[in-house]
């Protein structure tokens, strides 16, 4: 039965879906989609909260503005949670999953409180609220778009791999040119993942269906979706933002 709703599939690639079980399966997308909206945003409010807070509680410049252990340990977290939900999902009940999800926005919140010690108060939030934009528009397309997008995976993710080079790179270089390239490409990537993960979400829902993984594929979707806005939103803010 989960062949016959891929979204991706033509009408020549399986048998018509019942009427009802179409109409029951839409109403079961809706819901899991809005979940997973609902995840992702809730999120990044919480990240974005942690992070003002602990800007403007003075431990942040005092952390991770200084030398330290703990300020490494801040920085490197998140990718450690990513690992984890990566790729223990399948050993993770749901409970846990959704636990780990919300640690890892707020030890996100933790590492991007840097920001408020960089930028201006102004600039950050218009740069959201352009982020913000954006990421409803591109996701609206990769959710409503009857393309496959399934072939830029490979070319997107091979992008991400060669702007963790590049910055890498950068580090020692210091070059403001380079750094300002990087962020441009930064953004089109995370634009077009956005679109691209938007419309796998919604193609994943025709496999997990009436199973125990749609919770596991809800916090996994909301993640891909946080990672895609928080990395754009980074990329927009350092050559639009306005430093202090």
């Amino acid at each position: 039965m989960a062949n016959r709703f891929d979204p991706r599939m033509t009408a020549t690639q399986g048998a018509a879906p019942v009427a009802g079980e179409s109409v029951a399966f839409d109403a079961g997308l809706r819901s899991y989609m809005l979940s997973v909206y609902n995840y992702m945003a809730s999120g990044v409010l919480l990240t974005g909260i942690v992070a003002m807070l602990f800007a403007r509680s003075g431990a942040a410049e005092a952390i991770l503005g200084g030398p330290g252990l703990l300020k490494y340990v801040i920085m490197l977290a998140p990718l450690a949670f990513v690992m984890v939900l990566s790729f223990g999902i399948n050993r993770l009940s749901t409970g846990t999953a959704q636990l780990l999800f919300w640690a890892f926005a707020t030890v996100m919140g933790l590492s991007m409180a840097s920001i408020f010690l960089v930028y201006t108060g102004t600039s950050i939030a218009l740069t959201f609220f352009a982020t913000s934009a954006a990421f409803l528009s591109l996701s609206l397309y990769g959710y409503t778009t009857k393309r496959d997008l399934s072939g830029f995976g490979t070319f997107l993710i091979m992008g991400v791999v060669g702007l963790i080079v590049a910055s890498l790179l950068n580090l020692w270089f210091q070059s403001p040119v380079m750094q300002l390239a990087i962020s441009a490409i930064g953004v089109l990537i995370f634009a077009g993942l956005t679109a691209y993960d938007t419309q796998r979400i919604k193609s994943m829902y025709a496999y997990v269906a009436g199973t125990d993984m749609v919770g596991k594929t809800v916090i996994m979707g909301a993640l891909s979706l946080y990672l895609d806005f928080v990395n754009m939103f980074t990329f927009l803010l350092s050559f639009l933002g306005s430093r202090d």
